[in-house]
């Protein structure tokens, strides 16, 4: 066993004080930290009152909605006549066309209809009298013939009764509305309709095969077109879906994305140099520039948009202003404050040989930030393209806004989920190629 003296003791005291006389914050600081974040978690709970906020959110619309992304829905709707007789109709825009007779609709021969809403647990039959309606191992009867529906036996939880109205909520499958006169089922069923044709083009409903012997061998449909071009024009203008518009609103938000960055990029450049303290000795400009670089940044791209489109009214123009604008603060920040941390040796060397101040900066400062020039003009040049789609939004034209007008309707959420999914697939194809191009012109490190 080694025994230390005092003397030996204060040496190594000395020697190593950051380990044996630590301060307060280097002893508690990771246990005050974590108390304050657990404080502000706390604080956050109560300022937004988060257990209200869980208990009254309605957490059943989400799954609503994203069933509408991958699905819809057939409403028809069998109105009870003077004479006893049940007639069908659909909505005038319904996706099985202007003339529909699915097979999951029967007339019996007794005058009633039997609909199949989803296999052989959800059946609805309609007749003069009465709805009968099948659904989670339960029959449950809806009388008609008192002038407004009643449930005939107790109300199952599934079932909503009104004054004039019975719901039945069948799940996934659908629902339906029973009244005194007409009942209104709404079937749901999984993909999306009429992607490809509308229920006004040639080819609508006709099987894979068809279309494909329609446009390589048949006789021409239209005189003045072949038999391809007018399938391309169908599904070009297919109204439901509206390919053509929602594609050529695709491309502007690409154009303004790169439009925006590439002017930011270029007026960034000039000033950053100018911003920069180791390259502009004046300290007035390099703190006017760099207030002019936040000025731009903090006023959000959204915001921008809304001035631009108060001024040039809506379209991409004001978008790619927008962006323009936000890029030029936030690059010239980036490359300002990249320069400021170069290494002055190469310039020096350069500078010592005579050269100009123009081949000072080609050669002693260029080849230091160029990288840090393409890493980051590529990366906002992906994040504009996501930004681009929001600021679309209010105005400023692209895929943001045909994005709201189709959410705002609240009834096109299949065009929403079609929408979003182009935005995904090229904010994905934007990633891989700014990869690509980041890998080649600097290197994998």
């Amino acid at each position: 066993m080694t025994v230390i003296d005092a003397n030996r003791m204060h040496e190594i005291e000395a020697r190593y004080p950051e380990y044996l006389h630590r301060s307060f914050r280097q002893r508690f600081g990771g246990l005050m930290l974590l108390i304050a974040t657990l404080l502000y978690g706390l604080y956050a709970v109560w300022f937004f009152d988060l257990p209200k906020l869980i208990a009254e959110a309605h957490w059943e619309r989400f799954g609503i909605y994203m069933s509408q992304w991958i699905s819809y829905d057939v409403q028809p709707e069998f109105r009870i006549e003077d004479d006893g007789t049940i007639q069908t109709r659909y909505p005038r825009f319904s996706p099985l066309g202007d003339d529909p007779h699915p097979d999951w609709v029967k007339a019996n021969a007794d005058g009633s209809i039997t609909v199949d809403v989803g296999g052989s647990n959800r059946i609805v039959t309609v007749s003069k009298s009465q709805t009968t309606i099948v659904a989670h191992g339960m029959t449950v009867p809806v009388d008609v013939t008192s002038g407004a529906p009643k449930v005939v036996g107790p109300v199952p939880s599934w079932m909503t009764v009104y004054d004039d109205n019975v719901l039945a909520d069948l799940g996934f499958a659908g629902n339906v509305s029973v009244s005194a006169d007409r009942v209104k089922v709404r079937k749901r069923f999984i993909g999306w309709p009429n992607f490809v044709f509308d229920t006004q083009s040639t080819f609508f409903d006709k099987p894979v095969g068809e279309v494909l012997s329609l446009i390589v061998s048949a006789p021409r449909i239209e005189p003045d077109k072949s038999n391809l071009s007018l399938a391309f024009d169908n599904i070009w203008n297919n109204s439901a879906w509206q390919h053509g518009d929602v594609w050529t609103k695709l491309f502007q938000t690409i154009v303004m994305a790169f439009l925006g960055t590439l002017l930011g990029s270029l007026a960034a450049f000039p000033l950053a140099f100018m911003a920069a303290r180791n390259i502009t000795p004046n300290r007035f400009l390099n703190q006017a520039l760099k207030r002019f670089f936040d000025f731009l940044r903090s006023v959000d791209m959204l915001i921008w948009a809304l001035f631009l489109t108060r001024a040039f009214g809506p379209g991409p123009l004001a978008g790619s202003g927008a962006i323009f604008l936000t890029e030029t603060g936030t690059l010239g920040k980036l490359y300002s404050e990249g320069l400021e941390n170069i290494d002055n040796k190469p310039r020096e060397g350069v500078k010592s040989t005579g050269a100009s101040t123009m081949l000072v900066h080609r050669y002693g400062i260029m080849p230091q930030i160029v990288p840090v020039i393409v890493s980051q003009t590529l990366y906002q040049w992906e994040s504009n393209v996501r930004g681009a789609t929001i600021i679309g939004a209010v105005g400023a034209g692209g895929i943001g806004l045909k994005l709201w007008e189709a959410m705002r309707t609240n009834s096109n959420w299949q065009n929403v989920g079609y929408m979003v999914l182009l935005v995904l697939l090229v904010v994905f194809v934007f990633d891989a190629c700014s990869n690509a191009l980041r890998r080649r012109l600097i290197g994998d490190r």
